[in-house]
């Protein structure tokens, strides 16, 4: 009677574990199928430089991954408020480093978006307050992202500039899929590529040391800050970048594999 009993529990638990998974798969697919707001394609437009240099085709695919997105990944504000806009600009800064892959999702649940700068610990008040956007590490916060509100429309609105605090964070989430933030994205890079991307980096920090380089001096405090500075530049200013500093832009658009002076 014993081993009939553990059976039926056993039966019992193993069918609301597919029950569960059924579930679970459906409601997924409902969600995706749900339609991107009409009024975001517009917003995209209006808001994001990088997508209005695409094509009508290329577009309709972004909208599509921003859908994704946005149906994947929760936006909420802490003592700020959160609107189309902000959510635009979150989901751009996120599939324009990923856009020259078809499959690729970031291992995020949220991005908290703060009224304004924080510390390491993130909190708004007190000293140390100049970091602009964060991805938790562990705790409470694993899976989940900070971001200045601000600094998040700054990256956009300024379009001669080199700097977007959205696509940095996220480039740094790309630079992680190989398990470490290191500035070598080596799920990205030909093997034989890796050193001399390296080296690249090396020399391009001291330039930037010796005050040889427009690229922004934060990317001198090591490879990982570095890559994620340049990737800015790349998509933020393709034409300077390309003039600038040839090699660099060349490693770039094959780590990417995007040609952003081609669209």
């Amino acid at each position: 009677m014993k081993t009939i009993h553990f059976m039926v529990l056993f039966i019992s638990l193993v069918v609301l574990i597919i029950g569960w998974l059924v579930w679970r798969y459906l409601s997924q697919k409902k969600q995706d199928a749900q339609p991107l707001p009409t009024n975001y394609p517009q917003l995209l437009q209006a808001y994001v430089p990088y997508y209005q240099e695409l094509s009508p085709e290329k577009k309709k695919l972004f909208d599509d991954r921003v859908n994704h997105f946005l149906h994947h990944v929760k936006i909420e504000g802490v003592a700020t408020t959160v609107d189309d806009v902000d959510k635009v600009l979150v989901a751009s800064s996120a599939i324009i480093p990923i856009f020259g892959f078809e499959d690729w999702y970031y291992p995020l649940t949220n991005v908290l978006l703060y009224e304004g700068s924080f510390n390491a610990d993130f909190q708004t008040t007190g000293e140390g307050r100049n970091i602009l956007g964060m991805v938790g590490e562990g705790g409470a916060l694993q899976s989940t992202m900070v971001l200045s509100k601000p600094a998040l429309h700054e990256g956009f609105a300024n379009e001669t500039g080199k700097e977007n605090t959205g696509i940095h964070e996220f480039v740094h989430l790309l630079d992680k899929a190989d398990g470490s933030t290191d500035g070598l994205p080596e799920y990205l890079l030909e093997k034989d590529h890796i050193k001399p991307w390296l080296q690249l980096i090396h020399k391009s920090i001291h330039d930037i040391k010796a005050n040889h380089s427009d690229i922004n001096p934060y990317g001198v405090t090591n490879e990982a800050e570095f890559f994620a500075v340049v990737a800015e530049y790349f998509f933020k200013r393709p034409d300077l970048l390309h003039e600038k500093h040839p090699e660099l832009f060349t490693r770039l658009e094959e780590i990417f594999h995007q040609h952003p002076l081609e669209e």
